[in-house]
């Protein structure tokens, strides 16, 4: 027999329960007759509407951090009508942390509409240059892949214990995208094309062929074979039908299902934590090495279900193509367990793929549409200073 009687939450989890209805409110999530917020309509407006937020917070966040390097670090961006397109000759740096190389990527990374995670575990950050011109071509990044995803593990044919072992040799491109002018000639696609090089292979083994598996805690003398990646804005124009030569660059192979948290800010995802540590809940602190973004939807869904909110909010509905880059041409037969040996078997260089990426997109794209000359570097400035936080970018773009 229901008595009616209501117990009333702490001020401070009033407070904040309150404020994660405001949050998800402001995002679009629509009330359902039961009582539960629902994502908005899932087009690719909704999907850069439901970021904006986190790209608003994070520019003001670092907002003295970009002012004070400005002036150093626009000097590496191109304006668009000192470009001799046929000449551009794209080429691969590794950032190593504490360097002005690895201020240049934190920098470039603030364009992006959707802004870029700092990825988790295992980590390869590199800028992408075009000697010719001295200039910044845009950039990528490889870290740890998500322990569980679907559309992968089905894609290899992964059981459970295989995946454990074998999740060492595979990276996720969790940042990927050319900066303007080259977004404007589908730079995009040739920094795509570049993970699939032996460079990419070569730096890999260089750093982490000895490293330990996160799970086993074992050494694995890993080989990187493949690359998954995701695309930002549900289908992506970026990587779908991207081939070289007639060979395949990134393949799709499924769909994410929707979830993930991307759309709780940061301010709030540390406010549900120190809720978690104010009554003593060891998800708090518990982040260690391994347990990457899956951590953090899981302190979100235990914070919401201790609120009373529904823990299904961590889904934002946001569904994702899946792709998949091999390396070697036994990729799959390797993470399977059924090869023993990789066979790498003539992977291109960084340079062969440039090269080729430059003839097939760019300079095609720069006959088609001369626009790209009107482009001017000081620009990149003002799509940082906060007045131009929602403007549309169709080219290039990329990031988890």
């Amino acid at each position: 027999m229901k008595t009616g009687l209501v117990i009333a939450l702490p001020s401070d989890e009033a407070r904040l329960k309150r404020k994660v209805r405001t949050h998800f409110k402001r995002l679009g999530f629509v009330k359902a007759p039961d009582g539960t917020l629902i994502p908005p309509n899932l087009d690719k407006q909704s999907y850069r509407d439901m970021h904006a937020h986190q790209r608003d917070s994070r520019l003001a966040d670092n907002r003295a951090w970009i002012a004070a390097r400005s002036n150093r670090l626009i000097q590496h961006f191109a304006s668009g009508a000192e470009l001799d397109v046929e000449r551009i000759c794209p080429r691969i740096e590794l950032v190593r942390s504490g360097t002005w190389q690895g201020d240049l990527f934190r920098f470039a990374s603030y364009y992006w509409r959707i802004p870029i995670s700092e990825g988790y575990g295992r980590r390869l950050r590199f800028l992408v240059w075009d000697d010719y011109h001295g200039k910044l071509m845009g950039l990528f990044a490889l870290g740890d892949a998500v322990f569980n995803l679907r559309a992968r593990d089905d894609f290899i044919g992964w059981d459970h214990h295989r995946r454990m072992d074998a999740m060492v040799n595979l990276m996720d491109a969790y940042a990927l995208g050319a900066v303007p002018p080259y977004n404007m000639l589908l730079g995009g696609k040739l920094i795509a094309s570049l993970i699939r090089s032996q460079d990419v292979v070569d730096i890999f083994q260089a750093k982490y062929h000895d490293s330990v598996g996160v799970i086993s805690g074992k050494s694995k003398h890993a080989k990187l074979v493949a690359v998954t990646t995701t695309s930002a804005l549900g289908r992506s124009s970026l990587y779908n039908r991207l081939k070289l030569n007639g060979q395949p660059i990134f393949q799709p192979i499924g769909s994410t299902s929707g979830w993930g948290h991307f759309h709780v800010s940061d301010e709030l995802f540390n406010e549900l934590r120190e809720y978690l540590r104010s009554v003593g809940h060891h998800y708090a602190d518990s982040h260690g090495y391994g347990q990457g973004p899956n951590y953090r939807l899981r302190l979100i869904r235990k914070a919401f279900g201790l609120l009373g909110l529904d823990p299904d909010m961590a889904k934002h509905g946001l569904v994702r193509e899946v792709f998949f880059c091999s390396l070697a041409t036994n990729s799959l037969q390797f993470l399977r367990g059924d090869h023993k040996h990789v066979k790498y078997d003539n992977l291109p260089t960084a340079a062969q793929m440039g090269e080729a990426a430059k003839v097939r997109w760019v300079i095609p794209r720069a006959k088609r549409m001369p626009e790209f000359q009107t482009w001017r570097s000081e620009e990149f400035l003002r799509e940082l200073d906060g007045t131009n936080v929602h403007i549309k970018r169709k080219h290039g773009e990329r990031v988890a």
